[in-house]
């Protein structure tokens, strides 16, 4: 079962973190990044054009009444696939993962992460819907950290996703940044520049 995330334990930890750098840290927490509109009227479409062969085969409806009934199938899968999970899982992994990439990046800029004064951001990402986690670190950190060093970051944070302890993942994603963080952008005596509570989207 998942669990909920516990913002006062990773308030804590970006604190903690952020007390041994002057990089930022923060934790953005998405229900649901992608928008699965589009596939599901994809969908709920097909069955509405498939629906009229078998009503021709099984009834005698007139041509204005499998009309009719063919936009309420249609109208009826949209409605369903709209609101529950099932447009996401009609939704290939591949756009969701897309869709939640591009959700990352756009909070990466929302969040202020670039205007850092020593452009070491680093923004911590779920989206829970689609099981996807991303880190973004900003310019100031380019060849200081390696792709092997975040790599190994991820994989510790998904291994908690996996089991459904959120907090556990960011707050072990969070003391793993803030060990990166220390040697390359070590405390310069600057304020705290962005906020660190968990943003919710």
């Amino acid at each position: 079962m998942r669990q909920e995330a516990d913002e006062g334990a990773i308030v804590a930890a970006v604190r903690a973190a952020e007390a041994q750098t002057s990089g930022q840290i923060v934790c953005v927490l998405a229900r649901q990044s992608c928008d699965s509109g589009a596939h599901s009227a994809l969908f709920a479409a097909v069955l509405a054009l498939l629906a009229p062969a078998l009503m021709l085969a099984l009834t005698q409806f007139s041509a204005q009444r499998i009309f009719t009934v063919q936009a309420a199938i249609f109208l009826a899968a949209l409605l369903l696939f709209g609101w529950t999970r099932l447009g996401l899982a009609l939704t290939p992994r591949a756009e969701q993962r897309r869709q939640a990439f591009r959700a990352a990046i756009e909070q990466f800029y929302r969040r202020g992460l670039t205007r850092t004064h020593n452009r070491a951001g680093v923004l911590i990402f779920v989206s829970l819907a689609e099981r996807y986690a991303r880190i973004v670190a900003d310019d100031g950190l380019s060849g200081k950290v390696s792709e092997a060093e975040w790599r190994k970051v991820m994989d510790g944070m998904t291994a908690h996703l996996r089991e459904g302890r959120i907090t556990e993942a960011y707050v072990a994603a969070v003391q793993q940044t803030a060990a990166l963080l220390a040697p390359v952008a070590p405390p310069d005596g600057g304020g705290n520049e962005l906020p660190d509570g968990l943003v919710r989207v």
